[in-house]
């Protein structure tokens, strides 16, 4: 500051002159830091081929102004206080820098914020097929960089006024642990959502099968549970930490999301194979559901101990399709055996008494 006096000491014993002329310095200086931001440094700038160092010079232009202007401010501030207040001129001094350094921690705020959302969104842009920030998860870490960003600027302006924040901090440190204790059911869940968020094995419209056998579309991924309606029209809420630790079977996932449905039955022992195929071929495209792209087929399965094992394997569009379509095709099988004169073999067991007992 007593470089500051000897520079501006050219206009005499005159603090409002030095003040006065503190703050249009400094406003000087502010308009050359943005006309080099907009002028240079943006020229720079356009050559690159990502856009997002345009936005970041874009946004510096306030804060940088700003700060420069704050600082002459100060510099006025300083010069006026010991002269011209009948309060303690150091304590009115400190009050006087801490406020200014409180409004520039807003105004870096703001910068902070901006920029961290255009990074995300940058970071979140298709590259090459791939994407370092997944569009699911860019919520999340949006929340989370604004969260850290305000906590940061709370921690730089208890500083500037200032306050011990060991005891926050301690206390603080105290809390997350009674609350990680009294809530740690909720923690996991929400430890397992944001790795389900992060891992996406299934996405909101997705059939998903359950160890369990629930079974049903995924209508929401939440922070701590996921919803599924079955096909009873129920929608059950699983929490994330159960999902995470079972086995789930996404039958939308995959190349597509067209599903191969079974149809095992039984022909009794002496039936003709190559009819029992061709009845069950033309089941299969008598029925509008069934694709002929990947076509029907059947398979002779094994020999079992009442008869022959077969399968018919067809594709529908979509899993919801599956339990309409199985109907339909059990009931065309059990009558085109029927029709073709095939047998549906049943469990029975021969009985043969070789003497019976002798009556008195």
């Amino acid at each position: 500051m007593d470089t500051l006096r000897e520079t501006l000491s050219f206009v005499g014993d005159r603090p409002y002159a030095q003040a006065a002329l503190a703050v249009a310095g400094a406003f000087l200086i502010a308009k050359i830091a943005s006309l080099l931001l907009t002028g240079v440094l943006a020229r720079l700038a356009k050559r690159t081929k990502s856009d997002l160092d345009d936005r970041v010079l874009a946004m510096l232009h306030r804060p940088v102004f700003v700060t420069f202007v704050l600082l002459g401010l100060a510099t006025a501030f300083d010069i006026l206080a010991p002269g011209r207040f009948d309060a303690d001129p150091p304590a009115l001094r400190l009050v006087g820098s801490r406020l200014l350094g409180t409004a520039a921690v807003f105004v870096w705020l703001g910068f902070a914020l901006s920029f961290c959302r255009a990074l995300l969104e940058e970071l979140g842009k298709p590259r090459d097929r791939w994407r370092v920030v997944e569009p699911r998860t860019l919520p999340l870490f949006r929340n989370a960089a604004t969260v850290a960003v305000f906590g940061g600027a709370v921690y730089v302006v208890l500083l500037i006024w200032n306050v011990d924040t060991s005891g926050w901090v301690a206390a603080g440190g105290v809390l997350g642990v009674a609350l990680g204790f009294a809530a740690k059911d909720t923690v996991a869940n929400i430890f397992a959502g944001v790795a389900l968020i992060a891992d996406a094995p299934y996405q909101v419209g997705d059939f998903v099968l359950m160890d369990d056998g629930l079974r049903g579309q995924v209508t929401h991924i939440g922070i701590r549970s996921t919803r599924l309606l079955t096909r009873d029209d129920i929608e059950a809420t699983v929490p994330n930490s159960v999902i995470a630790n079972s086995r789930v079977v996404n039958e939308t996932g995959g190349r597509w999301k067209k599903e191969r449905i079974r149809i095992t039955v039984q022909a009794a022992y002496g039936s003709d194979i190559d009819r029992v195929r061709d009845v069950l071929l033309s089941v299969a495209a008598g029925n509008e559901s069934v694709m002929d792209e990947p076509e029907p087929r059947v398979r002779f399965r094994e020999f079992m101990d009442h008869g022959l094992r077969f399968q018919l394997l067809c594709w529908i569009d979509e899993p919801v399709l599956r339990g309409r379509v199985t109907d339909a095709l059990n009931v065309a099988v059990y009558k085109g055996f029927a029709d073709a004169g095939i047998t549906i073999p049943v469990p029975q067991q021969d009985v043969y008494i070789r003497q019976l007992p002798h009556a008195d």
